[in-house]
């Protein structure tokens, strides 16, 4: 009997809702509608003239929204990173607040034919977006080792890179890796000091799902895209669960909310570029309490931000995406 896929428990759900301060009569994003825990507390909170578009790039999760049938609601079938394609398809110009879950849903990891885990066999896919892109036993099938190393290295800061990267050149030598349970084997086999309570194949897993998915790059994008479509006073919340995000988030954030120039320069504060956002509390981290009913909320961290009123200035949003975009993380 096959083990029953987990119900998806939306993470930092009040806290997200309250960074977002819902207006009633706004327009609102959620850039990953997951299994719609998130947007369903956003639609309780708005009103009759309330609006919110959801986006997801996972057909299941698309096929999930469909359960909603409120007239406030839509959701296109498109990574974040199409956000200002989706909000000019239909005619939005400016939302109030746009809330971004950036965790893999418990559907996607308890699900074996997705491949995203090493707990269960299945074939080694996992694209958030079957339907596109190359999986992952694809690109291991072709990925040479020095790639290997780097991916493993850089995205699942695995101090064992080298040596899984070759350990897994040598396995499909033998025979081609598309099954999650070959690549834990092959993984296990050469991790020999492994952390306290974690499996040996999690950080190779992680990197190749960040990876296949461009996860980081999808949210370089994504961000300014959001600043862009805030309107003024409108809300930007985000829930990132590795440092890795964390760490674009956090930066792009503060590099959109900090003065631009020098402060002992001879020029009048209100002559200075605005920042265009103004950061909102400390970031957050789960409850005791919520950690303990969903021990996956113990890694997410929720950070926002408030659109200001001044113009937007793209200079200071042009240095910020180039100074903290895809590779921000490297350092």
């Amino acid at each position: 009997m096959s083990k029953p896929i987990l119900a998806h428990r939306a993470v930092l759900l009040q806290e997200a809702v309250d960074a977002l301060a819902v207006r009633a009569d706004g327009i609102y994003v959620d850039a990953t509608f997951g299994r719609g825990g998130h947007s369903r507390a956003i639609l309780a909170s708005l009103g009759p003239a309330g609006r919110l578009i959801a986006l997801d790039r996972d057909p299941q999760a698309i096929e999930a929204a469909r359960e909603i049938r409120d007239p406030r609601f839509s959701i296109a079938h498109a990574p974040f990173s199409e956000l200002t394609r989706v909000l000019d398809s239909l005619s939005v110009p400016a939302v109030q607040g746009v809330l971004a879950d950036l965790g893999v849903s418990s559907p996607q990891l308890e699900d074996p034919a997705r491949g995203f885990s090493f707990r269960a066999d299945g074939p080694l896919d996992m694209r958030m977006d079957p339907t596109r892109g190359v999986s992952a036993a694809d690109w291991l099938a072709t990925a040479t080792e020095q790639q290997i190393r780097e991916a493993i290295g850089g995205y699942g800061e695995e101090r064992f890179a080298k040596q899984v990267a070759k350990a897994i050149v040598d396995a499909r030598a033998r025979e081609p890796l598309v099954r999650t349970e070959q690549l834990a084997a092959v993984v296990a086999a050469a991790v020999r000091t492994r952390e306290a309570g974690q499996n040996p194949a999690t950080r190779t897993f992680q990197a190749l799902r960040i990876l296949v998915n461009r996860e980081l790059e999808e949210v370089a994008l994504m961000l300014p895209q959001a600043t862009r479509r805030l309107a003024p006073g409108g809300r930007l919340a985000v829930i990132s669960f590795h440092s890795l995000e964390d760490r674009l988030v956090k930066r792009f954030l503060k590099a959109c909310s900090a003065d631009q120039l020098p402060p002992d320069l001879p020029i009048r504060a209100r002559d200075l570029p605005q920042p265009p956002l103004r950061l909102i509390g400390k970031a957050q981290r789960a409850s005791d309490a919520e950690v303990a009913a969903n021990p996956r909320a113990r890694s997410a961290t929720l950070r926002a931000a408030e659109r200001g009123n001044a113009a937007l200035d793209e200079s200071i949003l042009h240095r910020a995406f180039s100074e903290h975009g895809p590779d921000a993380w490297r350092s």
